[in-house]
């Protein structure tokens, strides 16, 4: 970022998540009324949008693909905590809880993400550039995952329902995070280049100024400064997921009262929690920054199973009940659909307005099945 957009930002992502904290300290454990839930959800929009600039200024510092890591990994670990305190407190109704959020990340991360990224970046190039290499290999990596964990378990015979039996659910845990690391490695070591930002010929913006964005000549920030938003980071994440679960109830209440189904409490929560990236993957669409977009989405996807899945697998351990991870028909159309279009969005390392559509529309069905199955 510039140093006076920065400066400007300062102002307020300082204190918002503070005020977030603070806001989660005095609302935990207790009922809240109509404003109590209106105020909670101002505090969580202010939180997420502090997260994405505090995210932003640690990418700046580190460089891609390492800026891209820091939220997508950020978030999940906070949202693997979100998972198994529900599942705690949750008994058998909890059971499909962990594979409805996972799904549900799934879905919003290579749906609703990649294609809004591409739709920004269309709107404003014409033709969206990326890194088939890189972009395919995280591609291939979450569909591996996916298949491997909430797949697998409708098909297999030694447990009785969807669900895995303790040793199919230690191998689908050691399996998803060797996979994770090779990704990390791949991605940060071996074949950074695959997952940098394609440069535009004469690095022109769009319209023609011939010249880069200012935030590519902005200095990096300091060390401190670097320090000082990773903490800040961290607490507006702690605040957005514990805020999204303080609000759950009255989330949980209208689903109920609306005659939902209860994943849709799972999908809600998901967008919520995956709303930084959200809008950290759009803000680099409009830079041109294509790329970085992709590495937020599918590196949130994989980040997702990768580390939820180890870590609901150790847990089973304490928790009591079922643990349902397989999909049910429908779900699994949407992912087999998703993973073919996705395909076909990332083997060429280019991409219009159409491709972005096609995801969205993808996403959408996603969303109105989720409310009428």
């Amino acid at each position: 970022m510039s140093s006076s957009a920065m400066g400007t930002a300062r102002q307020w992502t300082t204190w918002a998540p503070v005020v977030a904290g603070v806001a989660l300290g005095v609302a935990w454990g207790r009922g809240l009324p109509g404003f109590g839930v209106a105020l909670v959800g101002l505090c969580l929009l202010g939180a997420v949008l502090a997260a994405v600039h505090h995210a932003e200024v640690i990418a700046h510092r580190v460089g891609e693909p390492f800026g891209s890591l820091v939220l997508a990994v950020a978030v999940t670990v906070i949202e693997v905590g979100l998972i198994v305190t529900l599942m705690a407190g949750g008994g058998g109704k909890s059971a499909t809880y962990a594979r409805d959020t996972v799904f549900a990340a799934v879905m919003i991360t290579c749906n609703g993400i990649v294609g809004l990224s591409l739709l920004v970046a269309a709107l404003r190039t014409r033709v969206a550039v990326f890194h088939a290499e890189g972009s395919g290999g995280a591609l291939a990596t979450v569909c591996t995952l996916a298949t491997t964990t909430l797949v697998l378990p409708t098909f297999t015979t030694s447990h009785q329902g969807p669900e895995f039996s303790g040793p199919q659910l230690a191998f689908a845990a050691v399996a998803s995070l060797c996979l994770y690391g090779v990704f990390v490695g791949v991605q940060t070591v071996r074949h950074r280049d695959y997952f940098l930002p394609v440069p535009r010929p004469g690095s022109e913006r769009p319209g023609g100024e011939g010249k880069e964005p200012e935030e590519e000549h902005a200095e990096p920030p300091t060390a401190r400064a670097t320090w000082a938003s990773l903490g800040l980071l961290l607490l507006a994440l702690v605040a957005v997921v514990g805020l999204a679960k303080l609000i759950s109830p009255a989330i949980e209440d209208g689903v109920e009262s609306a005659g939902l189904p209860k994943a849709v409490v799972g999908v809600v929560i998901a967008l919520m929690v995956l709303l930084p990236e959200t809008l950290a993957a759009v803000r680099a669409a409009r830079r041109d920054r294509m790329q970085t977009s992709l590495n937020l989405a599918y590196g949130s996807a994989i980040a997702s199973i990768g580390l939820t899945i180890p870590a609901i697998a150790l847990a089973s351990v304490w928790l009591s009940g079922p643990l349902v991870l397989g999909l049910g028909a429908v779900h699994m159309v949407l992912l087999v659909l998703t993973a073919v279009v996705s395909a076909l969005t990332v083997v060429p390392g280019r991409a219009t307005l159409l491709q972005g559509g096609v995801h969205l529309a993808i996403f959408a069905a996603f969303v109105f099945l989720s409310f009428s199955p």
